[in-house]
């Protein structure tokens, strides 16, 4: 991916070194199995299930820290990443007759309070619409290339997208209508709900990818393939194979594999937002 010559953002919160601890959840019990089930995704909006903001402790002081120069090009490469988000979001807002507003990502390490609640680095990048933030552990990236078989830094890029996709969904009030309707809804059809939600989340980061690429031909031979196979890596039918040796669909919250792939690949084709009404598709 060509990056080094875009726009840095200046919306990146660095709490690297920072250290929290939260009671309830760190310290094992039910809160412990919940990060284990939620460790199995990434991408979780954890206000669903880390609601846990009363068993908060107190932060505690911030630790000096040194990264590697390895870390800190890594960052860089998320704020042109975060950057670009913003030009195309704030452009396609702008067309619409609406106003983006920019979120903030907190890049963190280990463990991190949020609006939405306490959460540790298992359970992967996430958005806590109560704050408007994407939280990142950049840890998760070594994850995301040998766990889930998707190295390269435009599967980064496709992570980081996901997370604006579901700013969006927030901006657009679409997340407040999927969670009253989950909160009416059995446990398998919330399922089925938030599966639409997550994959117009991938959509919308192909939205991004075809724009960014159409305004700074930042795609390089290999970038389509890296997305995608992250797309497939986070599929639940391949977290589950792999966790459990056997798929349960009905359990599904993200959408298979092949229907992330599908769906990012949509919205990196059209450009087009309105091609990701995932909730009116009568096939995801």
């Amino acid at each position: 991916m060509r990056w080094e010559r875009g726009r840095r953002s200046d919306n990146i919160e660095d709490r690297r070194g920072m250290r929290v601890s939260g009671r309830g959840l760190a310290g094992g019990g039910i809160g412990a199995i919940i990060l284990a089930l939620v460790a199995m995704y990434f991408g979780v909006d954890p206000s669903v299930v880390l609601n846990q903001s009363g068993n908060l402790a107190p932060p505690q002081a911030e630790q000096p820290a040194t990264f590697s120069p390895e870390e800190e090009r890594l960052k860089e490469f998320m704020s042109v990443v975060l950057a670009d988000t913003e030009d195309v979001w704030g452009a396609l807002f702008q067309d619409s007759g609406q106003r983006y507003v920019q979120p903030k990502l907190v890049l963190f390490s280990g463990a991190v309070e949020s609006a939405c609640g306490f959460a540790e680095a298992a359970v992967g990048p996430f958005y806590c619409p109560a704050d408007q933030k994407l939280y990142l552990d950049m840890r998760f990236f070594s994850d995301l290339a040998q766990r889930h078989d998707a190295p390269g830094d435009f599967a980064q890029a496709y992570v980081v997208a996901h997370e604006v996709g579901h700013h969006v969904q927030t901006l657009l009030g679409i997340s407040d209508k999927v969670n009253a309707a989950r909160s009416r809804a059995s446990e398998a059809e919330g399922n089925a709900l938030q599966v639409r939600m997550e994959l117009q989340a991938d959509c919308f980061s192909g939205v991004w990818a075809h724009h960014a690429n159409k305004a700074r031909q930042i795609l390089e031979p290999g970038d389509t393939e890296e997305a995608l196979a992250a797309a497939a890596g986070v599929g639940d039918d391949r977290l589950q194979k792999q966790t459990r040796g056997y798929v349960v669909p009905e359990s599904f919250t993200h959408g298979a594999s092949e229907q992330r792939m599908r769906w990012f690949s949509r919205g990196m084709q059209s450009g087009d937002p309105g091609q990701c009404d995932t909730f009116k598709a009568a096939r995801l």
